[in-house]
């Protein structure tokens, strides 16, 4: 087993560190999200965390690592017989992206089931995880239907596998820790929530913090077990640390005056639910028994809510995440002082920071500069951008809203997602057929009509039903698939009338938030002037194509064809990438052509190519006022999609739009 990297051998980080050991010391706190730039010691820190928790007292032989004290009543291992204990170091388990349902919370033997009638249950990642800690790096790559899976696991403490008639539910109670890079997409909001703490992570700006962070690296990659024995005393120290505060952790007091503090500031900052109430409650209880301190003080408080709320008081997936901590300040004072047990602050004590690992002082705002950054406001002030002839600066967009659904017609077998019927692993069974690998979704009926026929020349005599593996029917499902929804955005003179590309942009900024729901990749294609560029190549993070769109300046010629050719070279790549991904085109544009020789002859060419190819396409028409010439419109038939106006996209008339992309793509 390779050495890990020691957890107080990591430079800097000092909100990420003490999220963990706040986690460490009080895991009803609720696991931790760290949202971070690549590179920024985000796994290697969590990886180090195992190491400092205390030993875990297991029933001998159990798979699902009962407490002695109080073995769970329906183990699958059980019954267990009083007074047999053991320990063995907490376990730290990882779930990969790509892992299968049966992995996560275990498989049944089906032929054993039916043949024989006995319970054969292999355990999960859920069940090793008991009692320890569940680690998703690139959590918010994680297929849909394992998030329902831990959400459920998260929510009830246990997990149940429920298959064909056998019922199997074991304890599964964990840690929850996920590391994400946030311009490879978000979480869903259900997932969000059940994070207790997050921690904003970015690597550090100073030269002389980022030469020791290189210094470490080499040594540890020359000797790890050298590098290890280094810090062996460092880690004890910290070790011994969250022991002595999970002793004292009961005894700490949470009185009246801390716990309207904490109502206030989550009444302020408008968070839904009372979760965040209660996790900014242990939250606290926790930096004070850290602290080696009973009672909970202001400061206590504080920190709490810096990481507890930034990632719950987001209204839209555009938000920035962080915190006012002006105004958490005011609240603070402002309920702060009615409890007697909240006396004057020790000036002489370290707080959470004064202790080995070298924690931040609590006043410290996580995140550092990723906290206070902000996307960059679309129109505010200033001069155009002098990059070009006839440019405009970025104007604002306008107040987005609720879009009806556009699919690609057909069915697909993309990635899970919530757009385009496709067949997929979870959704209504349709059919069976023989499986291909290892069963996964077994048709029972289809399963027990193909075995019938040979149960005499088998020999059955009993009641079993004597199936081989040639019986064995996979169900076929049908569900829905996420898509690439490329963008191809009219940025020209033509469009930039400033309440009008106000409109446009609120548009786009509709569909991109209906592609975050359901969670499709997205590109954006801008053409002006005399060329077309690839705005942002295809990626899952929708924030991140909110931020171009907002900052897209306009002006000067328009070069339809230029912008259809760049968009169907983008696909051609997407193709060899990803080949089951079916894209959906959506240009918005006024329809117009202008600059170079023929600009209106090559741009139908090139719309042609997307008809070719029966690429499923949308042209949001934004020409405006009393005279329309229709060039939108026209464009819509050479690509072979359908034509709707910027009005049509709210009103409920957009209903009937899939239906006529369906019927022109037959």
């Amino acid at each position: 087993m390779s050495t890990p990297f020691p957890f107080t051998a990591v430079v800097g980080q000092d909100d990420l560190r003490l999220a963990l050991l706040l986690n460490a010391v009080s895991p009803a706190v609720g696991g931790v999200l760290v949202r971070g730039e690549k590179g920024t010691a985000k796994s290697t820190a969590v990886r180090a965390l195992s190491a400092l928790l205390p030993e875990v007292d297991v029933v001998p032989g159990c798979r699902f690592s009962c407490d002695p004290g109080s073995p769970d009543p329906a183990c699958p291992d059980g019954p267990h017989a009083p007074g047999a204990s053991g320990s063995r170091p907490a376990r730290m388990v990882e779930l990969p992206v790509g892992a299968s349902e049966d992995r996560l919370v275990g498989a049944l033997d089906i032929e054993r089931a039916l043949s024989e009638g006995v319970k054969a249950f292999e355990p999960g990642l859920l069940a090793d995880a008991h009692r320890g800690i569940l680690y998703v790096d690139e959590v918010n790559l994680l297929h849909d239907h394992l998030v329902d899976l831990l959400l459920d696991a998260a929510a009830m403490g246990a997990s149940y596998v429920e298959r064909e008639g056998v019922s199997v539910r074991h304890a599964s109670r964990f840690l929850l820790v996920g590391t994400m890079n946030p311009e490879e997409g978000e979480l869903r909001p259900q997932l969000l929530d059940r994070f207790g703490l997050t921690v904003e992570v970015a690597a550090s700006r100073e030269p002389d913090q980022r030469v020791e962070v290189v210094r470490r690296r080499l040594a540890y990659d020359d000797d790890p077990a050298g590098f290890a024995a280094r810090w062996a005393g460092e880690e004890a120290s910290v070790r011994q640390r969250v022991v002595a505060a999970r002793a004292l952790l009961p005894s700490v007091r949470l009185g009246d005056g801390a716990l309207r503090q904490i109502a206030a500031t989550c009444a302020a900052f408008e968070v839904d639910g009372m979760r965040a109430d209660i996790v900014m409650a242990r939250t606290a209880t926790a930096l004070a028994a850290w602290a080696g301190r009973s009672d909970v003080l202001a400061e206590d408080v504080r920190q709490a809510a810096l990481l507890a709320l930034p990632h719950r008081r987001r209204r839209n997936p555009f938000d920035a995440p962080g915190l006012d901590e002006d105004k958490l300040d005011e609240t603070l004072e402002e309920f702060g002082g009615q409890d007697p047990g909240d006396g004057d602050d020790d000036p002489d004590d370290p707080g959470p920071g004064g202790g080995p690992g070298g924690q931040p002082e609590p006043g410290d705002a996580p995140g550092g500069d990723g906290d206070t950054a902000a996307r960059p406001e679309a129109g505010e002030g200033g001069e155009p951008r002098p990059s070009g002839a006839g440019e405009q600066s970025p104007v604002r967009a306008a107040e987005p809203f609720r879009a009806k659904v556009l699919s690609v017609p057909g069915l697909g077998e993309g990635a899970a997602g919530r757009r385009s019927r496709a067949r997929t692993e979870h959704g209504r069974t349709t059919g069976a057929r023989r499986p291909r690998g290892a069963l996964t979704k077994l048709h029972l009926a289809a399963t027990v009509r193909a075995a019938a026929p040979h149960q005499r020349a088998r020999g059955r005599s009993g009641p079993g039903l004597v199936v081989r593996r040639d019986d064995l029917r996979q169900a076929t499902r049908e569900g829905r698939e996420g898509n690439l929804v490329l963008f191809v955005v009219d940025a020209s003179g033509s469009m930039a009338a400033r309440q009008r590309m106000g409109a446009v942009k609120g548009a786009v900024l509709s569909l991109l938030l209906d592609a975050y729901q359901r969670r499709d990749k997205v590109g954006l294609v801008t053409f002006r002037g005399s060329a077309a560029e690839v705005a942002l190549p295809p990626t899952s993070s929708v924030d991140a194509a909110a931020a171009r769109l907002e900052s897209l300046p306009t002006g000067g010629r328009t070069p339809l064809a230029a912008g259809l050719l760049r968009a169907h070279e983008v696909l051609r790549v997407e193709r060899l990438r990803d080949p089951a991904r079916r894209a959906l085109v959506v240009v918005v544009t006024d329809g117009r052509a202008t600059g170079g020789p023929e600009p209106v002859a090559l741009a139908s060419r090139a719309a042609r190519l997307f008809a070719a190819e029966q690429v499923a396409s949308v042209v949001v028409d934004c020409e405006s006022g009393p005279v329309r010439l229709g060039l939108a419109g026209r464009l819509a038939d050479e690509l072979g999609g359908t034509g709707v106006t910027l009005d049509e996209l709210r009103a409920d008339s957009i209903a009937g739009l899939v239906k006529d992309v369906q019927r022109r793509a037959a």
